[in-house]
């Protein structure tokens, strides 16, 4: 939809909040990014990665053409050649190990028609569920835990009730920073209404303690018994909501039973008596509770029952269904749900429906007249990648997702593609350390220049819309994913013309053997859309009964009928566990991971805005202080954290955000923008043992401080490889990247070591060596009478430093030399102007 002052309505890239966007080509080429005040997920307010949008849309680094690199150099193919390879391949392997032999390992960043087309092939036609999302380790969990309780994998509230609630819970999620419209939306909520309450559960103090009444650092994995004294708590002052429990649930005796065995909570938790009592009376005496809980429940060897004892708090007193009341699950990626809703997870078959149900698997096999229709579940992410490092798995095509970075155990990722006898990976970005390990490696569109749609995590669906050309030969994710298709023969089955003709299908599938609201996920309103209807589609709140022309807030379960056989609730008894992982005399700390506030995911994309890039510039670690004291660790300075698995060097952050003996690493930088900063070559590949999820918050680790001799900035137009250096992290910045680099080697040897990386051919280069023993050494190379690279190395750099290399570069060669002078002008001993040869 594009308005008369050219601006085109489309949706946010990031996180599962679901934002409405508007955005514009200005005359200069940039991308102009506004809030869409109409759509009902933001009302026009965005947050700091939205804004900054138009700013990740350059073409650094992007996927221009499929390329071949099997050969010792790369080969560019065509598409017709690059699919033919895929389908021949896949074919063969199918047809001698059969259809297991192949996998799919798929993503949140794919647009629903993407993901829908991805598991078509696989489980209709390949005949394998070996395909499986990357919202294996953001929500399967959640996922768990819904189909337990309700029988659907179903969320039953809308982002209103957050600000209808009378008391709000978050539970492991720092709502500030990893979903900020909505926090946005909470904190004007609150001070709309001053009797509003905030608890916030969490070992962490986050930034949104700021809004809490109550912060509850509980220990690290011990949220079961925390709720299970919730529960009873409310069974022991007879808060339970008797009609309710009695008349739409079932098993809540066993679950009260397991939950009143919970011995000790204040000792298993952390926490002090009054803290719970606190807790416990304010849930149970408040009539509309909302819950929100996020990655710090659903990343857990027991997240499935963590998911639970939520739940069951309340089912106890009725709490969902109804206006301001329910537990939300709010989801990491733009596109968890719509992945949900196609069946993109190797457990569940398509539209809600399942593998353990013959009538489903009827229903689908006979909607996409399949004569080969995959009939029990696959292998879930952790689960796959272990049979294909066993070999097991011959070929597997990775779409919109960086495993080499995201999974547990980087050193079994990478065994696990070595290993494979075939890897496709499809990406908008040329180098990632995925995209290192293809054989064949396809252009896909980015967002900006895709086209679908997406579901947020209020179940609403939304249009992401092309704003932009696709740069070279970038295709959609379902246009090649259909060309694969045709080639294996699957012609008749894959010959969309454009993504409106696959929605149009999904729509119709959410409808077969549902008429009657047999299952939750229904488009039976979206059925009949007709080109010009999907162009113009506002946003809709599933089930779509009839197509939504103005914004509607629907709860599901509002009649107390659930998807179960006998249409009740289950409670799921449910007890603490402890983590599979403990800390040891090795390893005696505990690392948290998760993310902050400007990047995003492995920032591939977020990486390439230089206001983002502000906001923390480097890995790092936060650190207690008493910790940082007794391991010799100062502020700033450049650690190494170790597990059993791996090693991951940081820049110390000591803080009191963090407890004692407690680390917290981001999961953002990687081998692409640092060195040795891929926090997941930490975490050990432990489980949840029902939904898959790995465990990514609770890894035992040591600590050490890095004894590093000199630091270097080094500013380029270009990507440089500094990996013979002992530590590097790329920043962007306007015009070029900013590198931080440490090294054990003396401030003059790494001098004369970086002198090396700057490129002569462009003009006169400027020294500058200062202090006894050149203590200081300062470069630049000149192109046009402007800087065009920059080398400052000595033993320790500040701020200041840092932010006088960033504004020296693109200068005017007359204002850098004079920005020199000013900065060192009390050490410098001699400065000269040479030319290099």
């Amino acid at each position: 939809m594009r308005s008369n002052d050219g601006w085109i309505k489309t949706t946010c890239a990031y996180c599962g909040v679901g934002c409405g966007l508007e955005a514009r080509t200005k005359l200069s080429g940039e991308l102009e990014i506004r809030g869409d005040k109409s759509h009902p997920s933001n009302y026009g307010k965005l947050c700091t990665k939205g804004i900054a949008l138009g700013d990740t849309v350059i073409h650094d680094g992007r996927l221009l053409a499929p390329t071949d690199n099997r050969a010792p150099e790369a080969i560019e193919l065509s598409w017709d050649s690059a699919t033919q390879i895929i389908a021949d391949k896949f074919s063969q392997l199918i047809e001698k190990h059969g259809p297991d032999s192949v996998a799919f390992y798929v993503s949140g960043q794919l647009l629903t028609e993407d993901y829908y087309v991805a598991n078509k092939l696989c489980k209709g036609f390949i005949g394998t569920a070996n395909i499986d999302s990357n919202s294996r380790l953001c929500m399967a969990s959640s996922v768990v835990g819904h189909r337990r309780a309700f029988g659907s994998d179903t969320v039953p509230i809308c982002y209103e009730d957050i600000e209808e609630a009378e008391l709000v819970i978050l539970v492991g999620s720092n709502l500030a920073w990893c979903h900020p419209v909505l926090f946005q939306r909470l904190r004007s909520a609150k001070q709309n209404n001053p009797s509003k309450r905030v608890i916030v559960i969490d070992p962490r103090q986050t930034e949104s303690c700021d809004i809490a009444d109550q912060h509850l650092a509980l220990k690290s994995g011990s949220d079961v018994a925390l709720f299970n004294g919730l529960l009873s708590y409310i069974a022991g002052n007879d808060y339970i909501d008797e009609a309710f429990v009695s008349n739409t649930t079932n098993h809540a005796e066993q679950a009260l039973d397991s939950a009143q065995q919970e011995e000790d909570v204040a000792l298993v938790t952390g926490l002090s008596e009054t803290q719970l009592q606190r807790f416990y009376h304010d849930f149970a005496t408040t009539e509309k509770v909302v819950t929100i809980y996020s990655q710090g429940v659903n990343q857990s060897t027991t997240g499935s029952d963590k998911v639970n004892s939520i739940i069951n708090g309340h089912l106890a007193q009725g709490k969902l269904g109804k206006v301001g009341t329910g537990p939300f699950s709010v989801t990491g990626q733009p596109n968890a749900m719509g992945g949900r809703e196609v069946g993109a997870l190797a457990n569940t078959l398509a539209s809600h429906m399942e593998f353990d149900n013959p009538e489903h698997l009827a229903i689908v096999k006979n909607f996409w007249r399949s004569e080969n229709l995959a009939l029990r579940p696959g292998l879930k992410a952790v689960d796959m990648f272990d049979a294909m490092a066993q070999g097991k798995i011959k070929a597997i095509w990775i779409m919109a997702t960086n495993p080499m970075v995201s999974l547990p155990d980087s050193d079994k990722i990478r065994k696990a593609l070595h290993t494979c006898e075939f890897v496709v990976v499809s990406d908008c970005i040329a180098d990632t350390e995925t995209t290192r390990m293809a054989d064949i490696v396809l252009p896909a569109q980015g967002w900006s220049e895709k086209s679908g749609t997406v579901t947020n995590s209020e179940r609403r669906i939304s249009r992401q819309r092309r704003v932009l050309p696709s740069p070279g030969m970038a295709k959609p994710d379902w246009w090649i994913v259909s060309q694969v298709a045709q080639k294996m023969g699957f012609g008749h089955a894959f010959n969309y013309l454009h993504e409106g003709e696959i929605f149009r299908e999904h729509a119709a599938l959410s409808v077969e053997g549902n008429l009657n609201g047999e299952r939750d996920f229904s488009l039976i309103g979206l059925t009949d859309l007709d080109d010009q209807d999907y162009n113009q589609l506002l946003p809709q709140q599933w089930p779509v009964t009839a197509l939504q022309s103005q914004v509607v807030n629907q709860r599901l379960f509002s009649d107390q009928r659930f998807y179960t056989p006998n249409h009740k609730a289950n409670f799921i008894a449910v007890r603490h566990s402890l983590p599979q992982s403990a800390t040891s005399e090795a390893y005696p700390l505990l690392l948290n991971s998760g993310r902050t506030r400007d990047q995003w995911h492995t920032m591939s994309r977020t990486g390439l805005s230089a206001r983002l890039a502000e906001h923390k510039s480097q890995p790092y670690v936060q650190i207690h202080p008493q910790t940082a004291d007794q391991y010799g660790v100062r502020d700033g300075q450049l650690v190494e954290v170790r597990s059993t698995y791996g090693l991951c060097q940081v820049r110390a952050e000591v803080t009191r955000d963090v407890q004692p003996d407690h680390l917290f690493i981001p999961i953002h930088w990687n081998n692409i923008t640092a060195k040795g900063a891929k926090p997941c070559e930490l975490i050990a590949p432990s489980t949840d043992q029902v939904s898959g999820q790995p465990e990514f918050k609770h890894t035992p680790v040591n600590l050490q401080p890095c004894q590093y001799q000199s630091t270097a900035l080094f500013t380029s137009r270009h990507v440089i490889n500094f990996d013979d250096c002992d530590y590097w992290a790329r920043q962007k910045i306007e015009h070029g990247y900013l590198y931080h680099i440490e090294s054990k080697r003396s401030v003059s040897e790494l001098a004369l070591e970086l002198k090396q990386r700057l490129i002569y051919q462009h003009g006169r280069v400027f020294s500058m060596e200062s202090g006894a023993g050149g203590i200081r050494y300062h470069y630049m190379t000149v192109k046009n009478d402007k800087v065009f690279q920059g080398l400052y190395v000595q033993p320790s750099m500040t701020e200041d430093d840092i932010e006088w290399m960033v504004n020296n570069f693109n200068q005017e060669i007359s204002e850098a030399m004079a920005g020199i002078d000013n900065h060192v002008h009390s050490t410098v001993k001699r400065l000269s102007s040479k030319t290099m040869s």
